[in-house]
């Protein structure tokens, strides 16, 4: 491996560029959907080994630069889609979206990489830990955007389970330290072996138990209208999407809940009472829960509903946490006293953040749901609140994403969501992909992408509150920055032994 990162360096410059883009999309393949772990947790042992050998501090940057391109032009490839949707449009703007938001999170990698250099330089163990450290500040900064982290590679794998103790960042801290295992091992260094011997001995203590149903476990249905986004919104076309599910809501034998996706009522909530009372009727006394958008005070909200009988809404939760862009333009209303106008909230640019204390919503018969929209879905560290619920209930829209990467991406930071809380979770997708998701993570029903139906499934237990409920995301943290502070000091006594 030495021999081949030290060649690397000795070639070309487009040469050099072109093998550390290639080297980004190898460890993109272990991100859904094709899950590729065993090929990506090699790849970054020789992304580690490669900037760890760079010549000099601009090299290993512009190294950590050209992989973070690769790596997350392809990952977020999907970002394009939402451009797609009005090509007319917007399409001119699909390939600048990705090239920018690739560009942003590769200059964290930068950071890491550079930081790393500094502090103690070419040592894997201060790279592992400083990569390790910018992902939690890339899933915090600026409203934060933890998607595909390093760690998120685990997701299929037994190892996954270990999020339920430390969450995304833990994951990521365990990709790279086996990782730099195989560089040691690779360098002859037999104690890479450590990190292998140690994952490899978890395997039997972190696979979980067979999912065990309740007979009295509430029964939860799902439903997916499959609207194309291009359609979702067309007078001509929404209302055959609503009678779908209405005719999947009436459907028997009776469930105990009916979950319907983001924004399935094509109406906003003020003047959608006719809906309601159809939507309702078609329940026959089952509580339903559904996407809807809603204006209170002039500000529009996305929001989540649960309705009883006759249309009427006994519970409401307003979406918190908004994408930036997509749903409000940051600093809008800063814009707005400069005479700018129409990206302010206030004037219709966007959604208003949700006004609601607690997310949590009280389903009858079942208990409390954390409620989440969407975007939401993906900030482990937002989801725990103080009163324990019994399941996760995220509805979403992910007709905007595509049909590929995207939806089975947001999919799978679902299932990491149920595993770091330690319960169930209840997905509605609108063109998918919904599911029922137990505890440990695992899909027990599913409706399968570009799909239109619905399913019945069993809301499986909840466990015990994880550490991860109790402590988030700080014994990780702190375990991450003593270490780098460990190794600064280290590589200080060690040059100054040398002088």
């Amino acid at each position: 491996m030495t021999i081949l990162t030290d060649r690397l360096w000795l070639l070309g410059r487009w040469p050099r560029v072109a093998a550390l883009l290639a080297l980004g999309l190898v460890i993109a393949l272990g991100m859904a959907p094709l899950d590729w772990w065993f090929v990506a947790v090699p790849g970054w042992a020789l992304v580690l080994a490669v900037l760890t050998s760079a010549p000099t501090m601009r090299a290993a940057g512009r190294g950590a630069l050209l992989i973070g391109l690769g790596y997350f032009g392809l990952t977020l490839r999907w970002l394009v889609d939402p451009f797609l949707v009005d090509a007319g449009t917007w399409g001119w703007a699909a390939p600048l979206a990705v090239t920018l938001m690739a560009l942003g999170a590769a200059l964290f990698w930068v950071a890491g990489t550079c930081f790393a250099r500094v502090i103690a330089p070419g040592r894997l163990s201060a790279l592992v830990l400083s990569l390790t450290l910018v992902e939690a500040v890339r899933s915090y900064l600026f409203t934060g955007f933890p998607w595909a982290l390093i760690g998120h590679v685990l997701i299929p794998t037994p190892w996954a389970q270990l999020a339920s103790y430390g969450g995304p960042h833990l994951l990521t801290l365990l990709t790279l330290g086996v990782a730099a295992g195989l560089v040691w091992l690779a360098r002859k260094l037999w104690l890479g072996a450590v990190p292998f011997v140690i994952a490899l001995a978890a395997v039997p203590l972190l696979l979980p138990p067979a999912t065990v149903i309740d007979a009295n476990a509430p029964n939860i249905r799902i439903v997916q209208p499959n609207a194309p986004q291009e359609e979702k919104w067309d007078p001509e076309r929404n209302l055959t999407f609503l009678r779908r599910m209405i005719s999947y809501t009436q459907a028997g034998p009776r469930p105990d809940l009916i979950v319907w996706p983001e924004t399935a009522v094509p109406v906003l909530m003020d003047y959608a009472q006719p809906e309601l009372e159809a939507i309702s009727e078609a329940a026959m006394g089952v509580p339903l829960v559904t996407g809807i958008n809603r204006s209170q005070g002039g500000l529009y909200y996305n929001a989540l509903i649960v309705l009883g009988r006759m249309g009427q809404v006994v519970q409401t939760y307003d979406k918190a946490h908004l994408v930036p862009f997509g749903e409000y333009v940051p600093f809008g209303e800063t814009l707005k006293r400069f005479g700018i106008h129409g990206l302010a909230t206030s004037d219709g640019g966007g959604f208003a953040s949700g006004t609601v204390p607690q997310p949590l919503i009280d389903l009858p018969g079942i208990g409390l749901a954390r409620a989440l929209i969407c975007y939401e879905g993906i900030f482990a560290e937002e989801i725990a609140t103080a009163e324990r619920p019994r399941l996760l209930l995220l509805i979403t829209n992910d007709a905007w994403f595509g049909k590929g990467a995207g939806p089975t991406q947001h999919l799978m930071q679902a299932r990491l969501r149920a595993i770091e809380q330690g319960l169930p979770m209840v997905r509605s997708a609108n063109t998918g992909i919904s599911a029922m998701i137990d505890a440990y993570g695992r899909i027990t029903a599913m409706i399968p992408l570009d799909t239109a139906g619905y399913v019945d499934a069993p809301l499986p237990a909840a466990r015990a509150a994880t550490p991860y409920v109790r402590w988030g995301d700080v014994p990780v943290m702190i375990l991450v920055l003593l270490s780098l502070i460990a190794a600064a000091l280290h590589h200080r006594k060690r040059r100054g032994d040398l002088r």
